[in-house]
């Protein structure tokens, strides 16, 4: 890569978010050369984005901090059509109404990591559907769709895997990318976007969007992707056994967050250093060889920027101390994410594998019956070793909670409503 002048090319390369460029010097030079404008599109396939994401959000989060223009082009026409990337089969088709709740989603997730406004720098939220909605159809193929070959089209990774695999693709999937491209120039014109910015699965796409605003307005863009997040354990980066690790704290609490990246792999914990914090490059190396102590400190380090960077530091530092009340004392955990159970049930007793499935501890019953049997059951940090305990009101602590521990890494407290 040539020796890099702009502030958020030296970073994206430092920290290792580029994976592919269209054109890595010229895009340094116009950087360097003043703020530009990029997006990056997220379809509303869900109400919250997940750390799947994250990597995405934080290219937008240091091209602001570079001083540039972040775009979030929010999917609200794409997401009727589904994107086929890395699909084995058509997602579900949403209703407008779920669309319209995800958008809200989606935009109060944002709202934590980038600055918006109407300043030069500041973050500005689009939504496709404004101008995909109103497009002629007729007047659309042959203004747009004349600038695709078919041949072409046919070779893209997210065509030919469902092709090799021999599994349908609708014809409504097929225009897919044909529309994301229309989204990159159609940004061109109404906000002066210069460069298209996603995943590694996004390539094709982006290069059709560079190729196609070429072609009709004769306009120069730029395609950056960032390389797929592999963990060391070779598991897909955003998800765990238990689901996605959601970004919305009305899905995932602030200290399940802060617990997912404490759990960190020790193989992992300097790149997630680098990718998923703005902590200086010099204090990450010193990481580098950290074994015991020092490792430990720094996974617990990058579980408090994370969490702050999402949840904000209140809620950072609560879940920091509840996290160490817990596993190096004894209390009781009083930040611990809350579940409510029914006062009446409890006045009688629930079972313990009972309460276990229903607080969401356990997927099954079955597998409850397991871990208490086991010994994996702890209620107010006293083990329970019989399956059918009755946990009622007289095991509330002094704040009227009952402590549930599954295991070492899993805990919840439970409300008497």
């Amino acid at each position: 890569m040539p020796k890099l002048q702009s502030d958020f090319m030296r970073v994206l390369q430092k920290r290792g978010f580029v994976h592919q460029c269209t054109d890595v010097a010229g895009l340094d030079r116009l950087a360097a050369n003043g703020p530009i404008a990029a997006y990056i599109g997220f379809d509303c396939t869900a109400d919250s984005l997940h750390v799947g994401s994250l990597v995405q959000i934080m290219l937008l989060r240091w091209l602001q901090r570079s001083g540039h223009k972040p775009i979030v082009l929010i999917g609200g026409g794409t997401t009727k059509i589904g994107d086929p990337s890395g699909r084995d089969e058509s997602r579900q088709l949403l209703s407008d109404a779920q669309i319209i709740e995800n958008k809200a989603g989606i935009r109060r997730c944002f709202s934590r990591f980038l600055k918006f406004g109407n300043g030069p720098s500041d973050a500005i939220l689009v939504d496709n559907a404004d101008w995909l909605g109103g497009l002629e159809y007729i007047s659309f193929l042959r203004e747009v769709g004349s600038h695709f070959s078919l041949n072409r089209m046919l070779k893209f990774d997210s065509v030919r895997m469902r092709l090799d695999r021999e599994q349908p693709m609708t014809f409504l999937e097929f225009n897919y990318m044909i529309l994301q491209a229309y989204d990159f120039m159609e940004l061109s014109r109404r906000e002066n976007c210069v460069l298209q910015m996603g995943g590694s699965d996004q390539w094709g796409n982006i290069i059709n969007g560079v190729e196609l605003a070429r072609r009709i307005d004769r306009n120069s863009l730029f395609g950056l992707t960032s390389p797929l997040i592999t963990l060391a354990s070779g598991a897909k980066m955003g998800k765990t056994a238990r689901g996605a690790v959601w970004i919305d704290e009305n899905k995932l609490s602030p200290y399940d967050y802060w617990q997912f990246w404490r759990n960190t792999d020790d193989k992992d914990v300097c790149m997630f250093l680098r990718l998923f914090s703005e902590l200086p490059l010099d204090e990450i190396r010193r990481f580098e060889s950290a074994e015991g102590e020092d490792l430990n400190s720094a996974k617990k380090l990058l579980a408090t920027l994370a969490t702050e960077m999402c949840h904000g530091k209140k809620a950072a530092l609560d879940a920091a101390n509840t996290a160490s009340e817990i596993f190096e004392g004894s209390g009781s955990g009083s930040g611990l994410p809350e579940v409510n159970a029914v006062k009446a049930d409890l006045t009688d007793g629930i079972p313990a594998f009972k309460l276990l499935h229903e607080v969401g501890l356990c997927e099954t019953r079955g597998e409850a019956r397991r871990l208490i049997r086991g010994g994996g059951l702890r209620l107010n940090n006293t083990v329970v070793m019989e399956e059918d305990f009755l946990v009622s009101l007289a095991n509330c602590n002094a704040d009227g909670m009952i402590k549930l521990s599954a295991g070492k890494k899993r805990h919840i407290l439970v409300r008497p409503t």
